[in-house]
C-alpha cells in the first residue's frame, strides 16, 4: 500500500453539465494534488457526452487526470478504446475510464439494437471490452507515428501489429485506429458494487472503486479484489482499491449528527453518505488509511461547488500539513500519479504479425 492516500472527486453537476463549470471544479481539485476528477454519464438523461467534456478539459488542465464513465454495452467495442486513447493523447497521458454497462431495457431502447442480458453476461461483455482496448492499443507500438502528411509522416507499417480478439459477444480487429497511449494503457477504473462487477475489476482494473461505511467492510472488499488478482494471474498490487463516499460538508467544521465523521459515513439509496466537516473527514481519511482498509478515497459532492472547496481548502489542506498527502504532482500522467507501472507493449515482441497495408 502507498505510505499516502489516493484522493479523487467527482465533478458530477445537477441537470445537464456545463463544461465552463466543469473546468472551474477541475482546476480546483488540481490545486489540491487530488489524484484525478470523474465525471458520469447516464444513457437515461440529456447532456453532453463525457469524453467531449474532459477533451475540452485537457487543455484547461495540467496534470490531474480525466475519467469520464463510458457504458460499454450498447456502443462499439471498436471505437471506445479509440475515444479514451484520443482523450488521453489530448491530456498528454492523464487519461482513465470508467468502465460502466447498461442494464435497463430503457437504456437498450435508446440504441434500438438489442435487448438487455442477465448483469452478469453484460459485466463478461464489459471486461472484453476493457482486454480488447489495451490489445487494439498495443497494436501500435511505442513510436510506430502517426498520419500527417503535410509533416511528412506516416506510420512505420513494420511496427503496426494485426490484433484478433474474439469476446463473448463480439470480435475486433485492430490495431486501433489512434496510436498507442502515452501511457500505454488508459487507466481502468471500475466500480466494483456486486459479485460480476467485481470479477471484472480483479482481472482488469487499475482502480477499483469500492461502497463500504466501516473499516472492516473496506479491509474485506479489498482484501477480496487483491485475491481475485492474484488467482486471475495479475499482481495485487497492480490494483488501487478506493472507498468512494458520498459527501456534505455543509454542517461545520465537525460533525453534527452521531454516526456520521468520526463515527463513519452511513447508508444511504446513492451509496454511503459522510455528512460533517471538513476536519472529521481528514481524520477518516487518515485513520482509514493508516489501518490499511484502502488505498485511498472517491468523493462525490452533494453540493458540487460549495464541498469540493471545503474538500480542498479544509481537507486536503489538514492533510498536507499532517504529511499525508502530497503537495505537488512528482510525475505527468494518472499513471504516475496512481503509482502505476506503464504497460509493455504485448505486440512488440518477436514473431507478432506486422499489419500490411496502412492503418485502417
Amino acid at each position: 500500500m502507498s505510505s499516502l492516500p489516493h484522493l479523487a472527486a467527482s465533478l458530477d453537476l445537477s441537470g445537464i453539465p456545463d463544461a465552463g463549470a466543469c473546468v472551474e471544479l477541475a482546476r480546483l481539485a488540481e490545486r489540491g494534488g487530488l489524484d484525478f476528477v470523474t465525471l458520469d454519464d447516464s444513457l437515461a438523461r440529456p447532456g453532453p457526452d463525457p469524453l467531449g467534456v474532459l477533451c475540452r478539459l485537457a487543455p484547461a488542465t495540467r496534470r490531474i487526470g480525466l475519467v469520464p464513465t463510458v457504458a460499454t454495452t450498447h456502443t462499439e467495442p471498436f471505437q471506445v478504446p479509440a475515444a479514451v486513447a484520443t482523450l488521453d493523447r489530448v491530456g498528454r497521458g492523464r487519461a482513465g475510464w470508467r468502465i460502466d454497462v447498461a442494464t435497463t431495457e430503457g437504456e437498450a431502447r435508446l440504441f434500438g439494437r438489442r435487448h438487455t442480458a442477465p448483469a452478469e453476461a453484460v459485466r463478461q461483455e464489459a471486461g472484453d471490452v476493457a482486454d480488447a482496448a489495451a490489445r487494439s492499443g498495443d497494436g501500435w507500438e511505442d513510436g510506430a507515428g502517426i498520419r500527417d502528411g503535410a509533416a511528412g509522416r506516416f506510420p512505420v507499417l513494420d511496427r503496426l501489429h494485426r490484433v484478433d480478439f474474439t469476446g463473448t459477444a463480439f470480435p475486433v480487429r485492430g490495431p486501433s485506429t489512434v496510436p498507442r497511449s502515452p501511457q500505454g494503457h488508459p487507466v481502468r477504473v471500475v466500480d466494483a458494487i456486486d459479485g460480476p462487477a467485481r470479477a471484472v475489476a480483479a482481472r482488469y482494473a487499475d482502480v477499483a472503486l469500492v461502497r463500504v461505511t466501516a473499516p472492516a467492510q473496506a479491509a474485506g472488499v479489498r482484501d477480496e479484489l487483491r485475491e481475485r488478482a492474484r488467482a486471475s494471474g495479475r499482481d495485487p498490487d497492480a490494483l488501487r482499491v478506493l472507498v468512494s463516499l458520498l459527501v456534505d460538508l455543509g454542517d461545520g467544521e465537525h460533525a453534527a449528527e452521531p454516526g456520521h465523521g468520526g463515527g463513519g459515513p452511513r447508508p444511504t439509496g446513492r451509496g454511503p453518505l459522510y455528512r460533517g466537516g471538513p476536519v472529521d473527514l481528514a481524520e477518516l481519511v487518515a485513520g482509514w488509511h493508516a489501518d490499511g482498509v484502502t488505498d485511498g478515497f472517491h468523493f462525490v459532492p452533494v453540493e458540487p461547488r460549495r464541498d469540493l472547496e471545503r474538500l480542498v481548502n479544509g481537507t486536503v489542506t489538514l492533510l498536507q500539513h499532517r504529511g499525508l498527502f502530497r503537495t505537488f504532482y512528482p510525475g505527468s500522467t494518472l499513471r504516475e500519479h496512481l503509482g502505476l507501472t506503464r504497460p509493455a507493449d504485448r505486440c512488440a515482441v518477436p514473431g507478432a504479425t506486422a499489419v500490411t497495408g496502412g492503418a485502417s
